[in-house]
């Protein structure tokens, strides 16, 4: 038997190893939201619960002063059975902790981030070719928690993390109050105003885990079409606008190819409404076009018009994509003023 305790600890001291390391990235704002909800899982403060600002102000101190202890750390081996191993083989660890009803994922994120985490294995299957995990309750994680991912050809769902996710956009949009939003348009199908909210948040985990699970295949596919060099470019812009813009693009070409249609093929209302609710940022900024295209679905009620969305926006992603990869290909030495032309959006 794997010593599971043991075991999420050395993950957890990891993850503040990386906190550490690039909790400095973030903007202020950004970085107090993140710090919220960190705090609300670390505590294991209900959803419903409000938070004091005392208390997550007096952790959020202490945390920071933690992470002096570690920000000079190196990441650790994880000790699994006696065997040393180093933490982004999630493939070979997942062989030993899977069969104990486990999963675990370490890779990179934005800003070059390494994330990790552990969690209880709720199911596993495999989707054209492609290894997913659907992970319920995490044991170990670190300051962000993406509610999905793919590694290697493995797609990680996080159920506990997407359920805090859709938790913080239900609550923003009920600040808006706004009866003629996409989030309104999606929250409709769950019957809020009648249900439980926990109901309704398990529906919406249910429901959005199959678009999480059609994204990461999309992005499976996206990486195929934009080739190898695109990791090695975006490993060269760290920090900057043209990184996020560049992931913008990949995500729009994943959507494209696998997100939209697949929803459009089951006729996933509530998601489609859940998904350009958060059309929001960076992509929002370089794909108004399809903004446009949802507004006139909302009156058309034509699904011609997503549909078609999904061939021209494959095509523009697809032609960038390649630009750039040509651009990388002739001339490694040069990035940032050769790729704006192009990513001028």
């Amino acid at each position: 038997m794997i010593d599971i305790e043991n075991l999420a600890k050395s993950v957890q001291t990891n993850c503040h190893i990386s906190d550490a390391k690039f909790a400095g990235n973030y903007s202020l704002c950004v970085f107090l939201l993140k710090m919220r909800e960190y705090y609300r899982w670390e505590k294991k403060i209900p959803l419903s619960q409000p938070l004091t600002k005392s208390d997550v102000g007096d952790w959020l101190s202490q945390r920071e002063c933690e992470w002096s202890a570690f920000e000079n750390r190196e990441l650790e081996p994880l000790l699994i059975e006696s065997q040393e191993i180093d933490p982004f083989e999630s493939s070979r660890i997942n062989q030993l902790l899977n069969p104990e009803g486990y999963v675990y994922s370490g890779g990179y994120g934005i800003f070059g981030k390494p994330h990790f985490f552990i969690g209880e294995l709720e199911e596993q299957q495999v989707i054209e070719g492609l290894q997913v995990y659907i992970a319920s309750k995490e044991l170990a994680r670190d300051l962000v928690a993406p509610p999905a991912l793919i590694t290697d050809n493995t797609i990680f769902i996080r159920k506990e993390s997407l359920r805090r996710f859709i938790w913080e956009k239900i609550e923003e949009w009920r600040w808006k109050s706004d009866p003629d939003t996409p989030m309104a348009r999606a929250l409709k199908f769950y019957n809020l105003a009648r249900t439980d909210m926990e109901q309704t948040l398990d529906a919406m985990v249910t429901n959005e885990s199959h678009s999480a699970i059609l994204h990461e295949i999309g992005e499976a596919k996206a990486s195929v079409i934009v080739g190898p060099e695109w990791l090695e470019i975006i490993s060269r812009l760290p920090h900057s606008g043209l990184e996020l813009k560049l992931r913008a693009i990949k995500d729009h070409l994943a959507d494209t190819i696998s997100t939209l249609p697949g929803l459009l093929e089951t006729e996933n209302l509530p998601a489609i409404h859940f998904y350009f609710a958060n059309f929001t940022g960076m992509r929002r900024e370089i794909f108004p076009e399809a903004v446009t295209a949802y507004n006139q679905w909302i009156t058309s009620h034509n699904p011609t018009v997503l549909e078609k969305l999904c061939v021209s926006g494959k095509n523009k992603w697809t032609e960038i994509a390649e630009n750039i990869r040509q651009i990388y290909t002739r001339d490694q030495a040069v990035i940032a003023e050769h790729f704006e032309p192009i990513l001028n959006l």
